[in-house]
């Protein structure tokens, strides 16, 4: 793979129109969809108050959207704030100093990209990408980046706190499912990736996606979206899209979720659009399992609900492995795991 960044996009190189290899097929284009009220929003507060309520409200949102947007989680608003700022700070980097993270071999710690695999695409998305593994978290922070200065610093801190509050957050799921307490923990959770995204400003974003219609392949996802909108959640066969709250956790359930919990708690398909107003900045945490762990329906969730096994037990190195190509294919990779 070439070490050149062969894309257009980027704040030193602004577009005046959209370029034709980032133009999508007609039938692929985004249509404008209005923001939606109903994607539920679940106040951790409420956990000190009633856990049994704030359980149901969490199954229930997991079941009926795949996603819900998490308030008072505890992450400060100070450090939601700088983390999407410092991301930013990285993309406004020069092209020199990024070029260095360029993905040039899968094994490299630290990626950094356009579009998904632009060399091998036929039509582009509209994002760069920077992303690396974070946890445990002293066997990567030596590795991201030095330049933005706060970069280590900032990317640390949020790592720590956003992975408490996803295992709190695997911890209600795993009461709410009635699975054996401490299910989640051990290598089912002992992975965390880091994956900062950029959106430019688009000229026309009719024309083009930031990212196509997707589902995540990990345990849990843990978005900042920060303050601008372009997220869009598939429910129903209908786009919805998901209006940033501030200081907020948009949350969602990952393919690994619906094969352990045996299809009761749904991965959502989603994508992303682009503005004509302003860049967007996300930065965004993935709960994973490690590569040799075995995953599959719970034991304990079969014989309870007396219920056959819907997907194939597999590791999930061996899931991920086939996932991007697969969904870039419009493939649901779920299907290949399928009794």
């Amino acid at each position: 793979m070439s070490g050149k960044l062969n894309s257009p996009l980027g704040l030193s190189s602004i577009q005046s129109a959209v370029p034709e290899s980032y133009v999508l097929p007609p039938e692929k284009r985004p249509t404008a969809v209005p923001p939606c009220k109903t994607i539920p929003v679940i106040d951790l507060q409420g956990l000190d108050r009633d856990r049994t309520d704030l359980i149901q409200q969490i199954i229930k949102a997991s079941q009926e959207y795949g996603f819900f947007q998490l308030t008072n989680h505890g992450v400060s608003e100070e450090l939601m704030r700088d983390v999407v700022v410092v991301g930013q700070e990285f993309f406004e980097l020069p092209v020199k100093e990024k070029e260095r993270f360029y993905y040039r071999d899968p094994k490299q710690i630290c990626k950094f990209k356009t579009s998904i695999n632009y060399e091998q695409e036929e039509v582009h998305f509209w994002r760069e990408n920077f992303t690396h593994p974070c946890h445990p978290l002293e066997d990567y922070i030596d590795h991201w980046p030095q330049n933005p200065v706060r970069y280590r610093e900032v990317f640390g801190s949020y790592t720590v706190e956003v992975r408490k509050v996803g295992l709190l957050l695997l911890d209600l799921i795993c009461e709410g499912l009635g699975l054996e307490c401490g299910y989640f923990e051990g290598d089912l959770s002992g992975g965390m990736v880091m994956n900062t995204n950029y959106y430019p400003l688009c000229p026309d974003p009719s024309l083009v996606l930031g990212l196509p219609k997707h589902g995540d392949p990990y345990l849990l996802t843990l978005l900042n979206q920060g303050h601008v909108p372009g997220l869009q959640v598939l429910k129903d066969e209908q786009w919805l899209e998901v209006e940033p709250i501030p200081n907020t956790f948009v949350v969602n359930i990952n393919h690994m979720l619906q094969i352990i919990s045996n299809g009761k708690l749904k991965s959502a398909d989603h994508r992303v659009v682009p503005s004509s107003v302003s860049a967007r900045t996300t930065v965004v945490n993935f709960i994973r399992p490690t590569n040799d762990c075995l995953v599959g329906p719970a034991k304990s969730l079969l014989v309870k609900n007396c219920s056959p096994p819907l997907y194939k037990t597999i590791t999930f190195g061996d899931f991920i492995s086939t996932y991007g190509t697969k969904t870039h294919q419009g493939i649901d990779p779920l299907e290949r795991v399928m009794l």
